[in-house]
This record gives C-alpha cells, structure tokens and sequence, in this order.
C-alpha cells in the first residue's frame, strides 16, 4: 500500500481549502479519490467545520435553478453511455456515464456538466480497464432522468417527458453533442471521380450515429430535424442502427457540436 507523505498531505489540504474540488486535486498528487475525501473530512473535523446533514435541492422537488443548457448535453450522454444505478453499502443512487480514455476531453466536459447540473453533490471519476467512469450521486437523478427503469435502455420504451422536451428544444445543439460524444464519430470518408479523364481520389467529412434503441435515434434525428440537419439510415446488416450525415451543408452545421477529442 502507498503511503502519501506530509508534504504532500499538507499542499492537497491547502488546495482544498481554496475551494478547488476534489478530482482535480486527486489527479494532480495521483492520489484516489476517496483519500482525498477522507483528508478533506478530517481536516474539516479538526477545524470545527464539519457541515450537518447534506439535502441538496433538487430542480423538480424544490424548484432550484437548472443550468438547462449543461443538463441537455448530459441528457445525450445518459442516453447514450450512461446508467442510474445504487449500491447496497451507498445512502443514494448514482449516474455513472462511460468514457474512454481516448477522450480526455469529453471525460472534462462530462464532469463540468455534472457539476453544473448538480452543484452541491459529489461528482468523481473511477478508473476502469480501458476507460473511466464519471459519477455523480444524488437521492434526485429519478426526478431529473425519468428515463431510467429495468432492462436496457434498447429493450424498453425511452420517450421525453415534456419539460425535458422543452429544454432540448431551447438547447438542441447541446443535446446533439451529448449523444454525438457518447455513441457518435465524425471520420473521413473516401471515393473516386474523374477529373478530365483521371481518376482522383476525393475525401470527405461524415459523421455517424449508432444506438440500438429505436426510440433514442428517432429522438437523436428528430432533433436533427429541427436545426435543418439532413440524414440518412444506414443498414448494419439488417439492423438499421446508424445514423449518417454526410451531405456538405450538413456537416457544416454540425460545426455546433464541437470536437470529440
């Protein structure tokens, strides 16, 4: 077992104290996550500080602000890589969303819309074989995901209730991005023509979709829909599990979603 000396104890507490979370101090000393929780705990204790019972307000219970744009790109990564889930050793359910650790980037901008959606709970990242996941517990997620139910998400009905609607309709580029990040690519296609009498090879943007649930593609395409997105359904086989944009204004309006990187 790894024995984290006083001096590095101390420089973590002092960060702490300035208010900078937990995870990022976690990655900068390389220490778990939940040592630092356990330091922050104690140093809290010995000062006096240690807070009473934590009930953060929920949007739909108690009426707390929602940062509605943060929550619609969380939406499209629940609907895509994430999962409610609770342990039997935990008071509160937890959403876990699944990044791979080739898109540092997107594990940020998972946790930055963690934070500002819950911004009193506790959000950390867990390191798996291959990727991290990215959890936030709550007693509230029910109330903010009413998607969430037995089976997997392809196996059952997924629909919007209408204030998640109304907010993917005032935000549809953060929702698009939420599920291009989770089950969505932009690569470069290719093909051939003839350029006076020779043939050249010419490369192309395309972007893909690809969910196995009926439901959240229709929801991924009719959103397209209303930003003037053209698509296409591409067969895998027999199921038709991808979504395809590949037309050039197309692919331009998808500009919006940024890099997945």
């Amino acid at each position: 077992m790894h024995v984290h000396g006083t001096e590095v104890r101390q420089k973590a507490l002092a960060l702490l104290r300035g208010g900078v979370a937990n995870a990022e101090v976690a990655r900068k000393f390389g220490i778990p996550p939940g040592t630092v929780s356990y330091w922050k705990h104690l140093d809290r204790a010995k000062r006096g500080e240690c807070p009473g019972k934590h009930d953060p307000k929920c949007p739909r219970c108690d009426g707390r602000d929602l940062d509605t744009a943060a929550y619609s790109y969380l939406l499209g990564l629940y609907l895509g890589d994430g999962h409610i889930s609770r342990y039997s050793e935990h008071r509160v359910p937890n959403l876990m969303i699944t990044c791979d650790e080739s898109w540092p980037g997107l594990m940020d901008a998972c946790e930055q819309a963690m934070r500002a959606v819950f911004p009193s709970n506790a959000v950390c990242r867990v390191r798996k074989i291959g990727c991290r996941n990215v959890k936030v517990y709550s007693k509230h997620l029910h109330c903010l995901f009413p998607q969430h139910g037995p089976g997997k998400k392809h196996e059952r009905t997924i629909a919007l209730v209408p204030w998640q609607q109304a907010i993917v309709d005032e935000h549809p580029w953060e929702f698009i991005r939420g599920l291009i990040h989770s089950d969505g690519c932009r690569i470069t296609n290719w093909t051939t023509r003839l350029v006076a009498g020779e043939r050249k090879r010419y490369e192309y943007p395309r972007y893909f979709f690809s969910n196995k649930s009926d439901d959240i593609r229709r929801l991924f395409t009719d959103t397209l829909d209303k930003v003037g997105v053209e698509w296409t359904t591409l067969a895998r086989g027999s199921d038709p599990f991808n979504i395809s944009i590949a037309r050039k204004a197309s692919v331009a309006l998808m500009a919006h979603v940024g890099p997945k990187h």
